[in-house]
């Protein structure tokens, strides 16, 4: 019994962004509820706590920003990765190690890149 107050009480001092989708399953499972909980994911277990509790949206949380890649073409994929095979090469009979596996590893997930990308 004691450490289930333990455990209420820990959820009650963290802010509800900050906890695991564990943790707000638990919370949410007292609750009661029509939809299965055990399928809700993050957001939506935030909603639905958040709707239960009568708690209005708190500050958001702070995200990081993410670099913003620009979509390229199948063929400038392709075309780049020639460049840097190329580049690759050279440096294999240079006799730079590191910097032909450097470029082995872009290669590589521009590759990958490629098989992704839609249009010619």
């Amino acid at each position: 019994m004691a450490e289930e107050t333990k455990k209420k009480d820990q959820h009650d001092e963290k802010p509800l962004e900050k906890m695991t989708v564990k943790e707000l399953r638990e919370i949410a499972m007292v609750i009661p509820h029509s939809r299965a909980v055990q399928d809700m994911k993050k957001d939506e277990l935030l909603a639905f706590i958040r709707e239960a509790k009568g708690i209005k949206d708190e500050a958001p949380v702070k995200k990081r920003k993410k670099a913003v890649k620009l979509k390229m073409t199948r063929a400038e994929l392709k075309a780049k990765i020639r460049e840097l095979k190329a580049m690759r090469l050279l440096a294999l009979e240079a006799k730079e190690g590191k910097k032909a596996a450097a470029l082995r590893h872009r290669i590589s997930g521009l590759k990958k890149k490629s098989r992704r990308a839609v249009g010619a």
